[in-house]
């Protein structure tokens, strides 16, 4: 009897060791493997995307025309970059229609947009055929909208963001959406700029349908430049791959 009592007690001290013990064995801690995050490159080198770094060379091209008031050709060459901005349109559409649309194409287009806007408005209004009031709102807006890209770009680039990767396109990272007022806008910046050209070089349209072009430019203008702060899909932040 004794010895029996000495072995039920010798068990439950090793049964109390075991339990008061548990908490200071270290167990092994089986590493978790990180997930590689990888980096989306896209082809840029596409056909619409040429055609809108054409306009953009273009733009420059047609302001030198303009002070030094060669309005003939300065009305061909935009002409010609508009019809080019037709031709990306359409292929743009065959672009989505077959899945190769690029995200650097949502942002360098309407950078080729702005940027010939901005230097017809800056030579006209030289050349006193554009209100200067009408000037200061157009760049005004523009200006604000190149700020904006420029951050919403830093925000939205994956690590880690070093001014090469700042500057590569080809990396994604945020898309953006003009909004439908813009549109609107744009076309009648363009309207407006073709018609001041063609009335120093064919004398039409008359001083009343400009005036109400500016007037129209000037209000959707605004209206466009409010629409990026307020419309939650003007710009879409993109989800990197993991």
């Amino acid at each position: 009897l004794k010895s029996e009592s000495i072995l039920k007690c010798q068990e439950a001290l090793k049964f109390r060791f075991k339990i008061f013990a548990r908490p200071f064995v270290a167990t092994p801690q089986i590493p978790e493997k990180k997930e590689k995050k990888q980096i989306l490159h896209e082809n840029i080198y596409t056909i619409p995307n040429m055609l809108t770094v054409g306009r953009l060379i273009a733009a420059p091209y047609v302001g030198y025309l303009i002070v030094n008031h060669d309005y003939d050709l300065a009305l061909g060459v935009f002409v010609l970059a508009g019809l080019t901005d037709m031709k990306k349109k359409l292929d743009g559409f065959i672009a989505r229609r077959y899945n190769l649309k690029t995200i650097v194409g949502s942002i360098i287009d309407p950078m080729a947009d702005k940027t010939l806007m901005t230097v017809l408005t800056v030579t006209l209004a030289m050349q006193n055929l554009l209100p200067m009031p009408l000037a200061y709102v157009i760049l005004g807006r523009d200006a604000g909208l190149v700020i904006a890209s420029f951050y919403y770009r830093y925000i939205s680039l994956p690590k880690p963001k070093t001014l090469v990767r700042y500057f590569d396109f080809s990396i994604p990272s945020a898309e953006v959406r003009p909004t439908n007022i813009s549109k609107l806008n744009t076309l009648l910046q363009l309207v407006l700029m073709t018609g001041t050209l063609t009335t120093v070089t064919l004398g039409q349209p008359s001083t009343e349908v400009l005036s109400a072009l500016q007037w129209a430019v000037g209000g959707t203008t605004i209206w466009s430049g409010a629409s990026y702060i307020y419309s939650k899909d003007a710009v879409r932040i993109l989800n990197q791959a993991k």
